[in-house]
């Protein structure tokens, strides 16, 4: 796994402000930090959701109770719960008052396996263990490794540490990233809006796409 080069530092909201197709991009190799516990993870696999001209976002019906995080402002987190199963973590982009917003997908744990692994219900052994996999490799799966529920994190600032889940740059960068189309949706399945670190075993979906 790949060590955080230097402590993480917050991105800024205006990194947020921007198209969800470029803000993907340049979330990939960035880290999610939870600060109690005190989990981080690499972002390997995203999607792209470009607000009410596109079919398969939550905003495309437009503004509603539900759906508000992803209207601005930009940098918040917004989380759904789906299939009555699993919660899915996204942060909203675009300025305020325009929707757009990112899906994790994927995420490569850094530190705090343990407790990640507590959470997800299952047993690892050592940083090489198979089932290292397991803890964050879909939605699902690292929104229950990182305790993220709507309850608890629905609208939370990931700018800033001190909302306890918050998105932060620790000077990596990505290189080979791939892009497909996204996963699991019916609506403007064809769009190249998925995007991933080419080669990390922790991705979650497909492996091969342009460049």
């Amino acid at each position: 796994m790949r060590k955080s080069p230097t402590p993480p530092h917050p991105l800024t909201r205006a990194f947020f402000a921007r198209n969800p197709r470029r803000v993907a991009r340049e979330l990939l190799g960035k880290v999610l930090v939870r600060e109690t516990p005190a989990l981080t993870a690499r972002i390997v696999e995203v999607e792209a959701y470009l607000g009410e001209n596109d079919p398969a976002a939550h905003s495309a019906a437009g503004r509603t109770a539900r759906n508000s995080i992803l209207f601005g402002p930009p940098g918040y987190a917004y989380v759904y719960f789906i299939y009555g199963t699993h919660y899915c973590l996204n942060v909203s982009c675009e300025p305020d008052g325009r929707a757009g917003g990112v899906l994790f997908r994927a995420l490569e744990p850094l530190t705090g396996l343990r407790a990640m692994a507590q959470a997800r219900g299952i047993e690892i052994e050592g940083t090489e263990s198979r089932n290292l996999r397991q803890l964050t490799s879909g939605p699902g799966r690292l929104s229950e490794a990182f305790g993220v529920t709507r309850a608890r994190d629905n609208g939370c600032d990931l700018t800033s540490p001190a909302s306890g889940l918050w998105i932060g740059d620790d000077g990596y960068r990505a290189r080979n990233i791939r892009t497909t189309a996204r996963i699991g949706i019916t609506k403007a399945a064809d769009k190249p809006l998925r995007y991933f670190l080419n080669g990390n075993p922790f991705v979650s979906g497909p492996k091969t796409g342009s460049m």
